[in-house]
């Protein structure tokens, strides 16, 4: 016999949902989402919840994807927004590695890796909080929740954001993609950061927006909220847990 629960309460019932370690498949029936009950999995309590950067805490895509893209032409280089879109998620050096040995790039990898991140830099003023994160952020703080940030960005970067918004009083372990040594779609930097919030990966979840990032949330053995940003392109977030389109639609209310 299949359990049911009323589409339009739904969004009450996200995190209490996951911090029971429910996984969610079924099927809808008008307003009714239909569970079948062999589909409940169990796993360990819900004690941290990690976070992707890029599209996730920062609506920053877009800034990202401009940059690159001149910089690409710039050097000789063109590609179309589909195949620009298939990098997010992860790291500048491997998306600037793929870059140079296709179209034969006249400046080194590094070199195009510290342009990139200096026009960054220079525009960061531009970049916003995704709607809804900090209030979400605060809500899961307040109910003792571990908090990680774990990018594929460089750490300059993530530094210049945790401290333009005021984050690190709240998340208390960053991690960059040149903290690892695989990066993204390698399970390498949550796992990094499960160990340094001394938790188990099973206790975890992570919200991210990118295809990369989901395989790499359960190839560590953890949840994964998969973050619909339009922002990030045509991302397949279809093997996280759930997905959502705003930090609206995640709650604490059912669980206080």
């Amino acid at each position: 016999m299949a359990a049911c629960l009323d589409a339009r309460h739904l969004t009450l019932h996200t995190l209490k949902i996951l911090t029971s370690s429910a996984i969610i498949k079924g099927e809808m029936v008008g307003d009714v989402f239909h569970i079948p009950k062999n589909l409940f999995k169990r796993s360990g309590k819900l004690k941290a919840i990690i976070f992707d950067m890029d599209g996730v805490i920062i609506d920053s895509e877009p800034l990202h994807m401009q940059i690159e893209r001149k910089l690409l032409e710039e050097c000789g280089g063109k590609i179309s927004r589909e195949e620009h879109e298939t990098f997010i998620g992860k790291t500048d050096y491997h998306m600037w590695s793929t870059f140079k040995e296709r179209f034969n790039l006249k400046p080194s990898v590094d070199e195009l890796v510290k342009i990139k991140k200096q026009r960054f830099t220079q525009n960061i003023h531009k970049i916003k909080l995704m709607d809804n994160f900090y209030e979400f952020m605060l809500d899961v703080y307040n109910e003792k929740y571990l908090l990680a940030l774990a990018s594929s960005n460089n750490r300059k970067i993530v530094d210049q954001v945790m401290d333009r918004f005021d984050l690190s009083k709240y998340i208390k372990v960053s991690i960059s993609g040149e903290d690892v040594l695989k990066g993204k779609p390698n399970p390498e930097i949550f796992l990094n950061a499960a160990k340094k919030l001394d938790v188990k990966p099973n206790n975890c979840v992570v919200i991210e927006d990118a295809f990369a990032g989901v395989q790499a949330a359960k190839a560590a053995g953890m949840k994964c909220i998969g973050y619909k940003n339009p922002n990030s392109g045509k991302q397949d977030l279809s093997d996280a847990d759930l997905i959502v389109e705003s930090f609206s639609e995640l709650s604490l209310d059912s669980i206080k």
